[in-house]
């Protein structure tokens, strides 16, 4: 660095000379976390025989009230098959509601029942509390250099759809 102070390091490596050990060890340490990311919402989930697709499609449907198919099936990446099974269950549980778009028939607009909100809220608090705690642990110059590498992880049409999710829209 410029002003005398030496690059950031990890495990004796600097961070742009990581090694592919190093490199893998941060790999690992990615499965390793979404897979207790995902374990709370996981146990919810299978009493209800629900998967992480049921778990994706409620999240963003409750990020973006009213969102359509179309709209759902860009961010999640999945196949309108695979979608409408899922939507199908949820629309039949009783959780989501399709309503027909106002300005164009063929669409279907998307929302949370209040059941639905009600399982949105167990599923997201179980993972804002193990994010919170992962947080307060790391502070946070490791908070926004998390989000940065995973911003930068992000492919380009992943990270315009973050954005817009972030502002809202």
């Amino acid at each position: 660095m410029s002003d005398g102070r030496a690059a950031p390091v990890f495990g004796g490596e600097s961070l742009l000379f990581l090694t592919d050990e190093q490199l893998r060890q941060g790999i690992e340490a990615m499965f390793f976390a979404y897979r207790g990311f995902t374990a709370d919402p996981d146990r919810i989930l299978a009493d209800m025989h629900y998967g992480r697709a049921h778990h994706r499609a409620i999240h963003f449907i409750n990020r973006a009230p009213g969102t359509t198919v179309t709209n759902l099936l860009s961010i999640l990446g999945v196949t309108k098959q695979s979608l409408n099974r899922v939507l199908r269950t949820l629309i039949d549980d009783g959780l989501v509601e399709s309503r027909v778009g106002t300005r164009d028939k063929r669409e279907r607009h998307l929302y949370l029942t209040d059941r639905g909100r009600a399982l949105e809220a167990r599923l997201s608090d179980a993972q804002r509390t193990r994010m919170r705690a992962a947080y307060r642990e790391a502070g946070p110059e490791a908070v926004a250099g998390f989000k940065k590498v995973l911003e930068a992880m992000m492919d380009p049409e992943m990270r315009r759809l973050y954005a817009r999710l972030k502002d809202g829209k």
